[in-house]
């Protein structure tokens, strides 16, 4: 008896120091302090001041799987059939609004493992730098006096980028596991809030420079994987259209044609072989083979087109960003200088003392991807009228709770009322003002898109005057609410789409390329129906033809992302 009780004491340490083995290798118990608690601040999880280290660590392994293994956790519908469509996962209409079934697609397709979320944490410097431009590189590698040879190609400064990390971070006195924002030293606001925009990411309202750069740290990760997963994507598609190119090229050649080939490569052709025989033959040695071949030909041909392709496309990136600016600009022309002021003042930007149209166009120009960095009297611009009248009624001014219990008030009325009610407090900074923004704080859901589908025509043609946007006549409610939302946008982020950017629309461009050029190859295969050397030529041809469409579809799906916006 005492023989299994000392048994069963020896068992039970042995599970407790398992348990107590598996814990102490999560990623964040090596971590410094001040990183569990940057880490906890930039997932909004509070935490207690002081707090004990045991403390901070259970606080983010609480979290760790919605906010790490699973980022999607708190996404909403809209963002999960995006990612599933992004994947090529096919939603039917019954499901599309389905958000339990919605997540668990997205959690079967997501870009990785509980397993490898983990272990890119000890990692960091392996991915960090993935999303950054060439320029944010470079003026990284010459603050830290990284030498980089010269040319300085994106790959050899990702490599010295890495190499050099930790060393960086020790020589500056920081942390590396979890970086703080000494890595994004080089990095303007502007540069901040451009990234959020590319990348799909509403900036955080009200903002600051460190609020810009805990978003980008926080979503960096996830940049990193769709970066990947897109590149993937686009090789996989470029190896098929390889395939199937020769896969036509072999179909289009004679018996003697594949029997004089084989014949060449040393590939014995038993006599009395047919037709399927014949190809059967060439498809099995074509892998291991090179030269004077179908694979070699047709891979010839589709890197000529990819790499025109490319320049194409690229031009056509740059072209579409072109014209969203071109489209922001055409926007705030309509804007009176009240508005431009107010698009100004929300950025803590000065406005030009001359006041002039022209003068505060430029800055606004100047300023777009600026995040706003506070609460202003146009805080209230999308708000409801019950939104506005709970804020009247709350705000503890006189004036303000009488508009409020006025029945017959439009929300015109009442926005001008919540305007006054904001400038008094702002000016006395006091607890009336510390009221105020208490209050603004909290109400996150009047931003949502949503707010316009509640509103009348009426109320909306309004809001949209205020922009000196003209609503043609006959247009539709639907129209209506998407223009109202697009001005709201360009005041609010500078950009149109704050949740999927010109980048995010642009990525399935490569994909489209693709197959493009498998269409070009397919139309130049038909000429090639009779003799290898034709065949040849055709896909030549027809690999030019998509190349040089390449820029008209890219133009194409520029058009229509104006029709969006």
């Amino acid at each position: 008896m005492r023989l299994l009780s000392q048994l069963f004491v020896l068992g039970l340490a042995a599970e407790v120091a398992v348990a107590s083995t598996w814990f102490s290798k999560a990623v964040y118990n090596k971590w410094h302090e001040t990183e569990l608690e940057r880490w906890l601040s930039d997932h909004n999880v509070p935490y207690p001041t002081p707090a004990d280290r045991k403390d901070l660590e259970n606080l983010v392994k609480d979290n760790w799987q919605t906010k790490i293994s699973q980022p999607y956790s708190d996404w909403d519908v809209k963002q999960l059939n995006s990612y599933l469509q992004q994947k090529g996962v096919e939603v039917k209409d019954a499901a599309a609004s389905n958000r339990d079934g919605l997540f668990a697609q997205v959690k079967s397709a997501w870009y990785e493992t509980e397993d490898k979320a983990e272990d890119a944490w000890t990692n960091v410097k392996d991915w960090i730098f993935d999303s950054w431009t060439e320029s944010q590189l470079k003026a990284f590698a010459d603050k830290h006096g990284i030498p980089v040879p010269q040319p300085r190609k994106r790959d050899t400064i990702l490599q010295k980028l890495r190499s050099n990390y930790e060393s960086v971070a020790q020589k500056a006195g920081e942390t590396a596991s979890y970086p703080g924002n000494w890595l994004y030293e080089t990095w303007s606001e502007s540069d901040l809030k451009e990234w959020l925009d590319t990348n799909g990411i509403p900036a955080p309202q009200p903002t600051t420079r460190d609020k810009l750069i805990a978003s980008v740290r926080r979503n960096a990760r996830v940049a990193s994987l769709k970066m990947a997963d897109l590149s993937a994507s686009a090789s996989k598609s470029a190896a098929d259209a390889t395939q199937t190119l020769s896969d036509k090229l072999l179909e289009s050649w004679s018996d003697s044609q594949i029997k004089d080939w084989a014949d060449k490569n040393g590939i014995k052709v038993p006599q009395g072989s047919k037709r399927n025989e014949l190809l059967a033959i060439a498809r099995k040695h074509r892998a291991s083979l090179t030269g004077d071949n179908a694979s070699y030909s047709a891979k010839s041909a589709y890197g000529a087109a990819t790499s025109s392709a490319a320049n194409e496309y690229a031009k056509a990136t740059d072209d579409a960003a072109m014209k969203a600016e071109d489209l922001f600009n055409s926007a705030i022309g309509t804007w009176s200088e009240s508005r431009l002021k107010a698009y100004l003042d929300a950025r803590g930007v000065p406005v030009p003392q001359s006041g002039k149209k022209d003068e505060l166009l430029s800055a606004v120009r100047l300023n777009r991807h600026k995040a706003a960095s506070g609460w202003s009297a146009w805080t209230f611009d999308t708000w409801t009228v019950d939104n506005l009248r709970a804020y009247l009624a709350s705000s503890g001014d006189k004036a303000a709770k009488k508009a409020s219990e006025e029945a017959d008030a439009t929300r015109e009325q009442l926005f001008s009322a919540a305007q006054d009610a904001y400038y008094s407090a702002s000016k006395s900074s006091g607890p009336a003002y510390a009221s105020v923004t208490s209050y603004l704080a909290k109400q996150t859901d009047a931003a949502k898109d949503s707010v316009f589908d509640t509103w009348s025509e009426s109320e909306l043609k309004n809001y949209l005057d205020s922009y000196g946007f003209d609503v043609p006549q006959g247009s539709t409610k639907n129209q209506i609410v998407a223009w109202a939302r697009n001005q709201r946008n360009y005041f609010q982020y500078g950009t149109t789409t704050p949740q999927g950017t010109l980048l995010a629309k642009l990525s399935n461009g490569a994909q489209w390329l693709l197959d493009q050029l498998s269409l070009g190859a397919a139309a130049g295969r038909k000429e090639a129906a009779y003799q290898a050397e034709k065949a040849s030529k055709a896909v030549k041809e027809g690999a030019n033809y998509a190349s040089n469409h390449a820029g008209e579809a890219a133009q194409t799906a520029t058009n229509r992302i104006k029709e969006e916006l």
